[in-house]
């Protein structure tokens, strides 16, 4: 009889010991989905972060711009940047818009419009970021377009396509950026052994929107005759 009494009290002790440890358990885990939410929804506030429209943004090719021009709808619109880098708009035909600030963008067009009215009233706002992407063509082991959400360099541009193949001229790298007036391209020259092996880090460019690397094969360099 004493050993069933003492027994009672034990198994209580022990039914109560396994409830507390559910439920420390179970405020544990909950603890630690909350904080993987958390973490979550930060790194993907940091990932929008990086397509925020600033004052200073570039447009680029395939860029959605809503342009309004106030107390007229007739010209007011939304547009999309085409891959020429310009847009078409009512009276002034088609305007370069690529490497501008919306701003600038902007007086171009109220300068424009003054021509046919008085004191024009506009504004232009990005609706859609669509040009934060590179072009790495040629000698890559996947060639295409890539997403451009952070800072990148050109060497990283490359590792993101896979890296040279075996008959990539690696020390002819060509970049193509857009001028600062939309209205060409600029041509860039980079060596992979200058980066790497010799001291032209600087040829290792930090990309921006619409950028085009092409990495030639061997049996396009034409070597100078002697």
């Amino acid at each position: 009889m004493r050993l069933s009494h003492l027994c009672v009290p034990l198994q209580g002790i022990t039914l109560g010991a396994l409830l507390a440890s559910t439920a420390v358990f179970a405020q544990d885990m909950d603890t630690k989905k909350h904080a993987a939410v958390a973490s979550k929804s930060v790194s993907g506030a940091a990932d929008k972060s990086l397509l925020i429209v600033t004052p200073d943004y570039i447009i680029g090719p395939e860029d959605v711009l809503e342009i309004a021009v106030w107390k007229n709808a007739d010209l007011s619109r939304q547009v999309q940047v085409r891959p020429d880098g310009r847009i078409s708009f009512p009276l002034l035909g088609d305007i370069s818009a690529v490497g501008k600030t919306p701003v600038q963008l902007t007086e171009e067009i109220s300068a424009g419009l003054r021509t046919y009215m008085e004191n024009p009233t506009i504004s232009i706002m990005v609706k859609d970021v669509n040009s934060y992407q590179i072009y790495v063509l040629g000698e890559v082991s996947k060639p295409g377009k890539y997403p451009l959400k952070s800072k990148t360099t050109l060497l990283q541009g490359i590792t993101v396509a896979g890296g040279f193949t075996a008959m990539a001229a690696r020390n002819k790298i060509v970049v193509f950026r857009f001028t600062k007036d939309g209205e060409g391209l600029t041509k860039l020259k980079a060596s992979y052994d200058d980066i790497v092996v010799r001291d032209g880090s600087n040829q290792n460019i930090e990309l921006k929107p619409g950028d085009q690397i092409v990495v030639p094969s061997e049996t396009m360099v034409v070597l100078p005759s002697r």
